[in-house]
């Protein structure tokens, strides 16, 4: 005999269906890629294109370090506010990574395109470029092994390697200072947050709040 499912008691709510971490994870990655997306199409439609494309490079590198000191921010929040945000870290390691990426392919086909004698010069002139570079490449170790199945995999070793998102953050100030050719006041208030961010990892946690 098929049973017959009884029908909710009155008054009593359903229960809504939950996101799962994943999901808010995925829906938040695809929130903000949207004004990428926006400023692409602006960019397409731009008299200037060249100009545009040197605007839009920019941009897209301050994009990526402030995702990237958002993400920093995650830990300090939830030990000394109680503010926890630890689901949307990852999105955002991914999206600092992702913006960074994009950056990069800006500067290497739409300003130099991939010119080898332009490339060596800005990077054999310009020590921006190299400190660029290097916290591109350690980004993207760290987009790589941001799965569970690296950190099942990797065990310890991998809290230890994602250690390394301290780094990136310093060589992403250092390059984002020198990007100015001369004293620039927001590229000092962006070292400034950034050095006050790692230094709350040293900073003893609030006990019995």
């Amino acid at each position: 005999m098929l049973s017959v499912k009884e029908p909710p008691a009155p008054g009593r709510p359903r229960r809504k269906a939950r996101l799962s971490p994943f999901q808010k994870q995925v829906l938040f990655y695809a929130l903000f890629m949207v004004p990428l997306v926006s400023d692409l199409l602006e960019m397409a439609h731009s008299p200037d294109h060249a100009r545009a494309v040197v605007e839009q490079q920019h941009k897209l590198g301050l994009y990526a370090f402030r995702f990237l000191l958002s993400s920093l921010l995650v830990s300090p929040l939830r030990r000394f506010a109680r503010v926890d945000f630890m689901v949307y870290r990852r999105p955002l390691g991914l999206l600092a990574f992702t913006y960074a990426l994009i950056h990069a392919a800006f500067y290497f086909v739409g300003i130099t395109h991939l010119n080898t004698e332009r490339l060596r010069h800005d990077f054999m002139t310009h020590p921006l470029f190299m400190f660029g570079l290097l916290a591109l490449l350690l980004l993207s170790v760290l987009a790589a092994t941001s799965t569970r199945g690296a950190i099942r995999h990797m065990g310890w070793r991998w809290a230890r390697l994602h250690r390394l998102v301290y780094v990136a953050a310093v060589l992403v100030s250092v390059h984002f200072c020198l990007a100015f050719r001369t004293w620039h006041v927001e590229a000092f208030i962006y070292a400034g947050v950034t050095m006050a961010i790692l230094a709350l990892r040293w900073l003893p946690s609030r006990r019995g709040v």
